[in-house]
């Protein structure tokens, strides 16, 4: 197979695990390939680029020869991986960490041999830009704490450079990469940490492993402590906050909707896209799950982000930003990169950018409603830019869009975003009203009555199930969502003909949910996906408020056993190959994950269900 051939059984995606430090992450396979990694920040350009293309795009490879691994887990609630492996002739351990220290990126992978003797192997393939840059890498010298020096491999690409400290491995001979086998005996160990920063800066000093590593595992175990969750899903609920934290920008306040770019929908297919920005209607999910938990400061800072990202005319309102702010998103595609089991092509930026999606301004004022009932206090600048938001939802207000899912083909009035603009204004209005704001409620108040009308005339179909747009009868996962925002009780007749529907039409043989029949041409785009995680665990929480719990277990044991291991979920999960499919780790998934057992909490009357504002026990409001 050529070398530009992309591996036709790549690692699959849900067998990777995650490493990050607040700024970026990592992904590295069971066979101790690091295959993906942008520096110095989630949307920065990959230095590692293995999991889109081949070795030759960037990987780092530490493993033992010959060794089979026996277990992967994080050290406590870090993202800390420890790996043990059995060999022929001994056993080994493994840590590979990114410290949080809030200075710079660094990558420490660590070996130790625990019994009789052990080979490892140590390969090294850097390429920046993607994988399309290959640097100048030489030795140099470089100053140690201590005053001495040593020999540092440092690899310069443009404005790129990444420094190796540890044992170097050796070019090899006409392949462009380095690589080197070293014998370790029991209680031997080596370490290694590759340090990015612009090339420009001195080369970096080695860093003390056993503080960082100390002070990293301190960090995430202190930010853990408050978390106090119960019930038969509590270990997966409390790994996935840790992973919406991971993807939260420690600097900006932003959080990323995955850490991958392009990790198909379809194999082999075009729905490829880009995750690593920030949406506001992401965003705004993610802070209502974490708020639920206590952590409201991780609120107050996106809000205090949010207010940054659309400073200067609210009127010009994106649907997502880049993790400071940034707007210009352009999608490109990169023709270098044969795609993740050829899945093609390759995207970086993305163009729905672009896009009029209707549902997003009701879904950011119900976050920061839910941060105002927390006891946030609004200043004149929060509640003046939802204001100004409230303002663009009415000069868009008889404008069709795109939807939720982003559809590529013509604009709709879609159902599910109707309802989230109702939601929107009922926010405001509660704001006034039970908060002292200021407003126009009356007007707000005309405008909530008129969309309830007419979602309630033309967003029903004949059979008395909501209907994905006012011009189909399609069904659509979306209108799950439609009795979290109080429109109607979730035991509604029109919400239990739809499910009837999402059930018959759009849960596979799987017991799982699509998004939509993607069959029936309503977004736009060639080929079929899988079954949409974040939908199925709506469809668990329809099911718990429906004296359906029974179900809704059922449904989640399936769920959560998707993520056995390291407990971390992709976007998607193809039921005939059992793989996870789409970027990854993914938000949107672990935050539905959070909702849907707080859902069978409160429904199982295990914890209070006062304590679960916002979305989590709402009844419906004219």
């Amino acid at each position: 197979m050529p070398e530009d051939a992309a591996d036709p059984t790549p690692t699959p995606i849900g067998d990777y695990a995650f490493i990050g430090d607040l700024r970026t992450a990592a992904l590295i396979s069971p066979e101790g390939c690091l295959d993906w990694l942008c520096l110095p920040r989630f949307d920065s350009p990959s230095v590692f680029t293995a999991l889109l293309g081949t070795r030759d795009n960037g990987r780092w490879r530490i493993g033992v020869v010959d060794g089979e691994v026996e277990e992967r887990s994080y050290v406590g609630d870090s993202f800390v991986l420890r790996t043990t492996w059995s060999a022929p002739r001994g056993r080994a351990e493994s840590l590979d960490f990114m410290p949080v220290d809030g200075t710079r990126s660094d990558v420490v992978r660590r070996v130790r041999c625990t019994e009789g003797t052990v080979d490892v192997d140590h390969e090294l393939c850097i390429r920046f830009a993607y994988g399309k840059i290959v640097p100048w890498v030489h030795r140099v010298p470089a100053s140690r704490d201590d005053g001495r020096e040593e020999q540092v491999l440092y690899a310069v690409g443009g404005p790129s450079a990444l420094a190796l400290h540890g044992p170097l491995p050796q070019a090899v001979p006409g392949e462009r990469r380095h690589a080197a086998r070293h014998t370790l005996r029991a209680g031997e160990e080596l370490t290694w940490v590759l340090t990015g920063q612009d090339s420009w800066r001195e080369v970096p000093t080695a860093i003390d492993v056993e503080q960082h590593l100390e002070d990293t595992l301190a960090d995430w175990r202190d930010w853990a402590r408050p978390i106090e969750v119960r019930g038969p899903w509590a270990q997966q609920v409390r790994r996935s906050l840790l992973v919406l934290r991971a993807l939260t920008h420690t600097d900006t306040g932003g959080i990323v909707a995955a850490a991958t770019t392009s990790l198909p929908e379809d194999l082999g297919g075009s729905r490829n896209w880009d995750y690593r920005f920030t949406w506001l209607r992401d965003s705004a999910l993610t802070l209502e799950a974490m708020m639920a938990h206590g952590f409201d400061g991780g609120a107050a800072a996106w809000r205090a982000w949010l207010l940054r990202a659309v400073a200067g005319d609210p009127q010009d309102l994106l649907i997502m930003y880049g993790l400071g702010g940034e707007r210009d998103l352009v999608e490109r595609e990169l023709d270098h990169l044969p795609g993740y089991a050829g899945s093609r092509p390759v995207r970086v930026g993305n163009g729905a950018v672009g896009q009029y999606q209707a549902d997003v301004v009701g879904e950011v004022l119900i976050a920061l409603g839910q941060l105002r009932d927390s006891g946030e206090q609004e200043d004149r600048y929060s509640w003046g830019l939802q204001l100004a938001m409230l303002e663009l939802q009415i000069r868009r207000f008889d404008h069709p869009d795109h939807g939720i899912w982003e559809m590529r083909g013509d604009p709709h009035f879609f159902t599910h975003g109707r309802v989230m603009m109702w939601a929107g204004f009922d926010q405001a209005i509660r704001g006034v009203e039970e908060h002292g704001l200021d407003g126009d409620v009356e007007r707000w108040k005309e405008l909530r009555e008129k969309l309830r009308r007419e979602v309630e005339e033309q967003g029903v179909g004949p059979d008395g199930a909501f209907r994905q747009t006012y011009d189909n009868d399609e069904v659509d996962a979306s209108l799950l969502q439609i009795p979290q925002t109080g429109f109607c009780d979730y035991d509604d007749p029109r919400m239990l003909a739809t499910v009837e529907r999402i059930e018959k039409e759009l849960v596979g043989d799987g017991g799982m949910v699509h998004r939509y029949r993607t069959s029936h041409g309503t977004d736009g785009l060639p080929g079929d996906e899988g079954s949409f995680l974040i939908c199925s665990f709506w469809l668990v929480e329809q099911y718990a408020h429906t004296d359906r719990l029974d179900d809704a277990e059922e449904l989640m044991e399936r769920l959560v056993g998707i993520a056995d291991g390291l407990g971390l979920l992709a976007e998607e999960y193809d039921h005939g190959t059992g793989q996870m499919l789409g970027n990854y780790p993914q938000a949107f998934s672990h935050l539905g994950l959070i909702r849907a057992s707080d859902a069978i909490s409160v429904c199982r009357g295990s914890v209070e269900a006062e304590r679960h504002g916002g979305r989590y026990g709402t009844s419906a409001r004219t």
